[in-house]
């Protein structure tokens, strides 16, 4: 059996999105990636809420595909189209490669991930905390994939958040729709004693296959995620 192969990730800032990309079709993520955040921004020009929105909202009949992607994403979820933006993103770039002939596509946009592999993955989860700072992990299996991770954070990173939840990640098939529902995920968790009625409503939102939350040192955990494991030492 021939061995797994090292993955080798290349780092792409644009703006002020810094993505983690492995893909031997990175020029065409890239391309992508400055593609539609161009298309979005001339959107945005002409229609400004759009960016502004703190809740969903309606489309102009002018919306492109990543701002459809993003405002359906939203209106699951129940928040602003934005919070679908670094997802939606991610998954736009990596469909680009895999249509170019890519085998294997990994686009990470800040915590924001989409990816398909034909080798196993590890995918680590900072929590931020104390306790359990970089030690917690996704083992994804090729079958499993293609798939989003996506996170937020009422601690870490500079998305919005009015929740003071630690980690608040969310497995799903779409990855706008995964990052929309980690927002509002980290929204609804400020105390330990609001984890256990957050999982149980994002959960309920239709194409959420599974939630992962970390407040103190509490984890909780529902639905179908990838095997939870420790991140190596």
């Amino acid at each position: 059996m021939p061995e797994p192969r090292q993955r080798i990730y290349r780092t792409f800032t644009h703006h002020e999105a810094v993505l983690r990309i492995c893909c031997d079709q990175f020029d065409v993520v890239v391309a992508e990636i400055v593609r539609q955040r161009r298309i979005l921004e001339e959107y945005i020009a002409q229609h400004p809420s759009f960016q502004s929105a703190l809740a969903p909202i309606e489309l102009q009949t002018d919306a492109p595909e990543v701002a459809r992607r993003m405002a359906w994403a939203a209106r699951r979820a129940g928040v602003g189209p934005m919070a679908a933006v670094a997802g939606a993103m991610a998954q736009i770039a990596a469909e680009a490669a895999l249509a170019a002939g890519a085998k294997e596509a990994i686009v990470d946009n800040g915590g924001d991930i989409y990816l398909k592999a034909v080798q196993p993955v590890l995918v680590a989860l900072g929590t931020g905390t104390v306790k359990l700072a970089d030690r917690l992990a996704f083992s994804v299996q090729p079958q499993e994939t293609p798939l989003s991770i996506c996170s937020s954070s009422g601690r870490m990173g500079h998305s919005m958040s009015f929740g003071l939840c630690d980690l608040a990640t969310i497995v799903a098939k779409d990855a706008a729709l995964a990052d929309a529902a980690a927002t509002q995920a980290g929204n609804l968790v400020k105390t330990v004693e609001d984890v256990d009625a957050a999982l149980e409503k994002i959960l309920r939102i239709e194409g959420v296959d599974g939630v992962l939350l970390v407040k103190d040192d509490r984890v909780g955990l529902a639905g179908h995620l990838p095997r939870l494991t420790k991140t190596p030492l």
